[in-house]
C-alpha cells in the first residue's frame, strides 16, 4: 500500500526537478561520480608510486626520478609484454629498460662518473655538482677527464643536471635517449624537427643547452649552423654512422659499448618534485617558440593520463604525433607507462596506411589531433578501414563536424576529447562522449581540478575587472577565459629565460587580495548543462563591426559545406577601417568546385552579419605547423592584395549580396571607400 502512495511522487519527481532546473544537472551525475572516482583512484596510484620511490634505498634504480623508477618497474613486473612497435622492430618493457641503462652510463661518462670496478665514487659525483667537501684529487681528475681525451678539445665536461638537446624523428632511439638523460640526473630538450638557423638557435640558449644529439638525416640542412653550435661549446653527437663532419660523433655507437646494468637512483632523484627535468617549447606560431619548464611532478601526473580515459594495460596505443610535441611524449608515451600498455609508434602518420597499421596490430586506442581525424575521414574508402579494434579515440583539437563524420564511418568507437596546455596546470576530460565538448564543469569535478571562467575583453586584451578590480566569473552560454588557481598541488613553472615571459600568463589578485592564477590564453563556454565548449585563443578571436568574432564558430560553420575540405580563419587590417576584417583560405574538396551562391546563403544564414568572412583565399593546401596547428599569423600578415597573393580572391559585396573575384579594381576601390565590405 505505501508503495502504491509513493509511486505518483516518484513518476512526478522528474517533472519537478525540471521545474527547478536541476535535471539537466543530475542526469550526469552518474557519470560524474564515476569520473571522480577513476580520478581519486588514479591520484592514489600515484602517490603510492611517489612515497614508494622517496622510501628506496638509494643506489636502486627505483630511488630515481619518476620516469625513471616507472620504468624500472615496468622492467620487473611485465618483463616480456611488448612497450613499443615501430615498424618492424619491436621492444619489450626489459628491453627498453636495458637499452635506456646503456644510454645513461654513455651519459654519466660524458659526466665524468664511472662506477666501474677502481672507478668512480659518490666523491666525484658530489665535486662534479659544486661541492668542495667531496674534493680529492683522484675525484677532481674524473670531472676533467671527459671531451678533451675523448676529442672534443674544449668542449667542457657536462655537469648536473645540464641540459641536452634531442633533434630527432620519432623513433625508438629518441626514447632510449630521453630515459637515459632522466637517469642519468640531465635535463633534456625536444627540439622541434623543423628548427634552422636563428629559430634553432634561439632555443638552444633559451634553455642553455649544452649539447645537442640530432638525427643524421638533419646534418645536411644544419651544416650552414655548425659554427654557430660549436661557438656556443655545445657537445655535438648524431644517432648514426660515422658522419665524416669534424667534432661530432656517433653517440649511440659509444653507448653500445656500454653494461646495459641498471644506475644508482640517487643521480636523479631531484631535490624537490617541481625541479625542472624537461623542456618543451611552444609552437611558435606568434613569435620564437618559448621553453616551457616540465617538472617531475608533471611528468608523474602524465602517467595518469591514460588511467583517467579508462585505458587498460592490454589495449595497444596508436601514436603518430611528433614527441617533442606533449601530445605525444607526455600523454602517449609516459601515459602509456603509467599503466603499462603497448604503443604502436610512428615517425609520421599516414592516412592511407593508417586503418591497415591498426589492423596488423591490433591497434585497440588511437591518440589523435583534430587535424589527423579529418585527413582520416578525407581518404577514399579502404577495405581496411572495416573489422579494426579501435574503441576509443582519445585526444584534442577534434571540431564538431568531423566528430560526427569521423564516427559514422569508423564506428561504433568512443571519442573522448581532453583539452590541456604543455605548461598549463589545468586540463579537463569530456568523459561522457558529449559532441563538441571538451569536458564537464561539475562541481566534483572542479573540485578535484579547480578553474574558472571569467570575463575577458578582446579589445584591450585584459580581463574584465570590476569596481573593487577583481575579475567576474561568466554566465552560463558566456566565452571566458580559462583560468586555473596556482599553488603547490597545481604549480606554473612558467619558461626558461626572462621573467616576464612567466609573469605574462600569471593573473594575480583575481578574487581576493594575493591570489594567483594561471592564463590560458584560451576562451571557453560553459553551458547550462556543465557542458565545456572551446571557443577560441585570445590571439585568434578579433573584432569587426563593434563585435567579438571568433574564428573557430565561423570555421566550424564553413566546414559544413560538402565541397569544403579545410578551412583557416582569421583577421586581417583593411585601411580606412577599425578593427579586422574576416578573412578565409579554403581547400576544395576533390572532385568539386567552388560554389559562390551556395556558400554565400549558408553563410548568411547561419551567421551574424558582422561574423561574414570578408575576403575569401581559394588554396591548394593550408599552411600548418608539425605539430597540425594552422598557420594564422603569417596568413594575417600577407592580406589579401590581389597584386600580392597569386592565389584566387573573392570579395563580399554587401550590396550586390555575393562574392566577387577580388580584382586590382575592386581592391583599389576598397582602398578608396567606393566598396563595401
Amino acid at each position: 500500500m505505501a508503495a502504491l502512495l509513493l509511486l505518483p511522487l516518484l513518476l512526478l519527481l522528474p517533472l519537478l526537478l525540471l521545474k527547478l532546473h536541476l535535471w539537466t544537472q543530475l542526469r550526469w551525475l552518474a557519470a560524474d561520480l564515476a569520473f571522480t572516482v577513476r580520478a581519486l583512484r588514479c591520484k592514489r596510484t600515484l602517490q603510492a608510486r611517489a612515497l614508494a620511490a622517496a622510501a628506496a634505498d638509494p643506489e636502486s634504480p627505483e630511488a630515481g626520478c619518476s620516469l625513471a623508477w616507472r620504468l624500472a618497474q615496468l622492467a620487473q613486473q611485465r618483463p616480456t609484454h611488448t612497450f613499443l612497435i615501430h615498424g618492424a622492430r619491436r621492444f619489450s618493457y626489459a628491453e627498453a629498460e636495458r637499452e635506456s641503462n646503456r644510454i645513461a652510463r654513455a651519459f654519466l661518462r660524458a659526466r665524468a662518473w664511472d662506477q666501474g670496478p677502481g672507478g668512480g665514487s659518490r666523491a666525484a659525483e658530489r665535486l662534479c655538482a659544486g661541492d668542495p667537501a667531496a674534493g680529492s684529487s683522484a675525484a677532481l681528475a674524473e670531472c676533467a677527464d671527459d671531451g678533451v681525451g675523448r676529442g672534443e678539445g674544449t668542449v667542457a665536461p657536462l655537469t648536473p643536471g645540464a641540459t641536452v638537446a634531442l633533434l630527432l624523428p620519432a623513433s625508438p632511439e629518441f626514447l632510449w635517449l630521453w630515459f637515459g638523460l632522466a637517469k642519468a640526473g640531465l635535463c633534456t630538450a625536444f627540439v622541434p624537427t623543423a628548427l634552422r638557423r636563428g629559430p634553432l638557435l634561439h632555443c638552444l640558449r633559451s634553455c642553455s643547452a649544452r649539447a645537442l644529439v640530432l638525427a643524421p638525416e638533419f646534418l645536411e640542412s644544419l651544416r650552414p649552423d655548425l659554427p654557430a653550435l660549436r661557438a656556443m661549446g655545445l657537445h655535438l653527437w648524431t644517432t648514426g654512422p660515422e658522419t665524416h663532419v669534424s667534432g661530432i660523433r656517433d653517440f649511440l655507437t659509444e653507448a653500445a659499448a656500454e653494461v646495459d646494468e641498471p644506475v644508482p637512483g640517487y643521480l636523479s632523484a631531484p631535490q624537490n618534485i617541481t625541479d625542472t627535468c624537461l623542456y618543451i617549447f611552444t609552437s611558435g606560431t606568434t613569435g620564437l617558440p618559448k621553453a616551457a619548464r616540465i617538472s617531475h611532478l608533471k611528468i608523474l601526473q602524465c602517467q595518469g593520463f591514460y588511467q583517467l580515459c579508462g585505458v587498460h594495460q592490454e589495449d595497444v596505443i596508436y601514436l603518430a604525433l611528433p614527441l617533442y610535441h606533449m601530445s605525444g611524449s607526455l600523454l602517449g608515451i609516459v601515459g602509456c607507462m603509467g599503466i603499462g600498455a603497448t604503443v604502436v609508434l610512428k615517425s609520421k602518420f599516414s592516412a592511407g596506411q593508417f586503418w591497415e597499421d591498426c589492423q596488423e596490430h591490433g591497434v585497440t586506442v588511437f591518440q589523435y589531433i583534430g587535424e589527423l581525424c579529418r585527413y582520416l575521414v578525407n581518404q577514399p574508402p579502404s577495405k581496411a578501414e572495416h573489422g579494426h579494434k579501435v574503441r576509443l579515440a582519445v585526444g584534442s583539437g577534434l571540431r564538431p563536424d568531423t566528430w560526427g563524420r569521423f564516427v559514422r564511418r569508423f564506428g561504433p568507437l568512443q571519442v573522448l576529447e581532453t583539452y590541456g596546455l604543455t605548461e598549463g596546470n589545468v586540463a579537463t576530460f569530456n568523459y561522457t562522449g558529449q559532441r563538441g565538448a571538451v569536458g564537464r564543469a561539475s562541481w566534483l569535478y572542479k573540485h578535484i581540478f579547480p578553474f574558472s571562467l571569467i570575463r575577458y575583453d578582446v579589445t584591450t586584451g585584459e580581463p574584465v575587472r570590476d569596481a573593487q578590480g577583481r575579475c567576474m566569473a561568466t554566465t552560463p552560454g558566456e566565452p571566458g577565459l580559462l583560468i586555473a588557481p596556482v599553488n603547490q598541488q597545481s604549480p606554473f613553472l612558467g619558461y626558461a629565460g626572462g621573467s616576464e615571459l612567466t609573469q605574462g600568463k600569471l593573473l594575480m589578485d583575481v578574487f581576493r587580495p594575493g591570489d594567483v592564477f594561471f592564463n590560458s590564453g584560451d576562451l571557453l563556454v560553459c553551458d547550462d548543462q556543465g557542458f565545456l565548449r572551446f571557443h577560441d585563443r585570445t590571439g585568434d578571436t578579433f573584432r569587426w563591426k563593434g563585435e567579438n568574432v571568433a574564428t573557430t564558430e565561423v570555421a566550424e560553420v564553413f566546414e559544413a559545406l560538402d565541397f569544403l575540405q579545410e578551412v583557416n580563419v582569421y583577421g586581417v587590417t583593411v585601411p580606412g577601417q577599425e578593427g579586422r576584417a574576416g578573412m578565409a583560405a579554403l581547400v576544395l574538396r576533390p572532385p568539386h568546385a567552388l560554389d559562390l551562391v551556395q556558400l554565400y546563403t549558408h553563410v548568411s544564414e547561419n551567421l551574424p552579419p558582422y561574423a561574414w568572412p570578408r575576403f575569401l583565399r581559394l588554396q591548394e593546401s593550408l599552411a600548418t605547423t608539425e605539430t597540425f596547428k594552422q598557420q594564422k599569423v603569417r596568413m594575417a600578415n600577407e592580406g589579401f592584395n590581389p597584386s600580392v597573393l597569386s592565389d584566387p580572391l573573392y570579395i563580399l559585396d554587401q550590396v550586390v549580396g555575393a562574392y566577387l573575384p577580388l580584382t586590382p579594381a575592386r581592391y583599389n576601390a576598397l582602398l578608396t571607400g567606393d566598396l563595401r565590405i
